[in-house]
């Protein structure tokens, strides 16, 4: 059965790009369609009523289009229908650890890092909303010191985050980070566990449509998309 797959994101979103990756990953070919999500529009409230991105659409002969709204209902839905190869693990610990890692950098790490950071940066950029405020800037690069300190040891243990292979919870990480570092802010020098770990998963044939990523107004950092940086 033909499978047709659209997927509804901002090049820019930590999210959407989590969601690049793993369809990247598993080889699986998709049409884009850039979304302003800030300007809400109808086509995308039609297809998920929060307004949110990502939103995966897969269209097959015959049947009606099935809309996956946001991240995680896109990656679970990936993992249960694409199997291969398998970006949870494939035994439980390292599946629980990669869950746990995908927990922690959409929800804390955003929460203490990311969030202040590309809001200053990116979101009043897009919504007109003046200069960057100096103070969130230093606690979103504080924060992110914090969690670099945190990846930083997890890596000297592992070759990956969630264990011996690379899953989901290296594309959450990287997606986030690779937004960041697009703005320049990552102090990749301090951490140099983190910039090796970093630097492979540049390499891989999945992440090259990020680095090719910019939007108009946003010029990324000089270093952005050298894999040797």
């Amino acid at each position: 059965m033909s499978l047709e797959r659209t997927l509804h994101h901002f090049p820019l979103d930590p999210a959407s790009r989590q969601v690049r990756l793993a369809l990247g990953e598993k080889r699986l070919a998709f049409g884009e369609v850039a979304v302003r999500y800030w300007e809400r529009p109808k086509e995308l409230t039609a297809l998920n009523a929060s307004g949110l991105i990502p939103v995966l659409l897969e269209t097959a002969e015959g049947a009606q289009p099935l809309a996956l709204c946001e991240s995680r209902a896109i990656l679970d839905h990936l993992e249960e229908t694409v199997p291969e190869p398998p970006l949870l693990g494939r035994d439980p610990a390292e599946r629980a650890e990669a869950r746990r890692l995908l927990q922690w950098f959409d929800r804390k790490f955003e929460f203490e890092a990311s969030g202040y950071i590309l809001h200053e940066k990116l979101e009043k950029r897009l919504l007109g909303l003046g200069a960057p405020d100096l103070t969130n800037l230093r606690q979103g690069r504080d924060g992110l010191r914090n969690h670099m300190f945190y990846i930083d040891k997890l890596l000297q243990e592992r070759e990956w985050l969630a264990g011996r292979r690379l899953s989901l919870a290296d594309f959450a990480a990287s997606a986030h980070l690779s937004v960041i570092d697009y703005f320049g802010d990552v102090p990749w020098g301090d951490f140099p566990a983190v910039k090796t770990w970093y630097m492979k998963l540049k390499s891989r044939p999945c992440f090259r449509p990020l680095l090719a990523d910019r939007w108009p107004g946003l010029a990324p950092a000089k270093h952005y998309d050298d894999l040797d940086f």
